[in-house]
């Protein structure tokens, strides 16, 4: 990843829609052709945009959506994950740490924020949508959360505050089976607070928020300060050990098999791993571990599953 760029500008947004007017700051992720999967640049654009909001003495109320009606969030681009950070794990801590501050400053805005949920909300859509006060969600809305499948592990929001919204063996469910919650279901758990059809959706998030500018600024700010104490506390106490353990775990090849199964569009090798460990074998490593050395041109730590040197291409003895 090269050199951090300056900070986006809301005339310069290219990843998100920025629309301010009477009292509301709407933030739409623009990507529709990826089901608004959020990039690195995209997450760049939406943590200026929290902040411009959140400085912004004419906004009351933050709402946060998706364009169109296929997708809210569907979290991180795996493609980008799997053609970036598979090859270079060290930055994806640098993408985690963007991805933390742009949290950091939806949660810490100052003002109620509403999730505007007009499609698929999954993985880190899902940590979005957690992040804010407020849900509504149209009735063709599903909700999941996907990391055990993909390779990764939920802790970008999700491991943290699903036990607080919907309770333990609930966010259990969701973040070992990776299954979907629909509309009507999310409302019974908490996940959401509305269900309505998707064509009433923008007059229920109108009317909440309108119901939101109608209360005194700085005490609102200092219940959602209150309120957010435990989401703070499991965040702090938990975020900084995910990005370096979720950077280092980009070596190993489960996020490799997993990432690239979905960019492939293939069930994951779940099961091969797994009786590549149960036989004595390495599931951690695509090759093997790196204990070989070749006879020939003394080159070490070739993998264990070579058969020739990847230094100078003589064959490798079994033993």
């Amino acid at each position: 990843m090269a050199k951090a760029a300056p900070a986006p500008r809301p005339e310069n947004f290219q990843f998100i829609l920025y629309e301010k007017k009477d009292w509301v700051a709407r933030v739409t992720i623009n990507r529709p052709e990826v089901y608004n999967a959020y990039n690195t640049p995209c997450l760049a654009e939406m943590h200026a945009a929290f902040r411009d909001a959140a400085w912004d003495d004419t906004i009351a109320v933050v709402v946060l959506t998706g364009a169109g009606r296929d997708a809210f969030c569907t979290g991180g681009d795996v493609k980008e994950y799997a053609d970036l950070y598979t090859r270079k794990p060290r930055d994806y801590w640098k993408y985690m740490s963007l991805f933390q501050e742009c949290h950091d400053a939806l949660r810490n805005i100052g003002k109620p924020t509403i999730a505007r949920l007009n499609g698929m909300v999954v993985g880190g859509g899902n940590e979005f949508n957690l992040a804010c006060d407020l849900a509504v969600a149209a009735d063709h809305v599903v909700i999941r959360q996907v990391g055990t499948r993909v390779g990764s592990v939920a802790a970008g929001g999700a491991t943290q505050w699903l036990p607080i919204v919907i309770g333990d063996r609930r966010a259990r469910e969701m973040l070992f089976l990776c299954e979907e919650v629909p509309a009507s279901k999310a409302l019974e758990w908490g996940l959401v607070n509305q269900v309505v059809p998707y064509d009433q959706l923008d007059g229920a998030v109108d009317a909440l928020a309108q119901k939101l500018i109608d209360k005194f600024p700085e005490c609102t700010r200092y219940t959602k300060t209150q309120v957010n104490f435990w989401k703070d506390f499991a965040w702090h106490a938990t975020i900084g050990h995910a990005r370096d353990w979720l950077a280092l775990h980009f070596t190993s090849l489960e996020p490799l098999e997993g990432m690239k199964a979905f960019v492939e569009k293939r069930k994951p090798r779940y099961r091969e791993l797994r009786q590549k460990a149960a036989s004595g074998g390495s599931s951690e490593f695509l090759w093997g571990p790196y204990t070989r050395t070749c006879p020939k041109c003394g080159a070490k730590g070739l993998p264990e599953d070579f058969k020739f040197c990847g230094e100078c291409g003589a064959p490798l003895d079994k033993t």
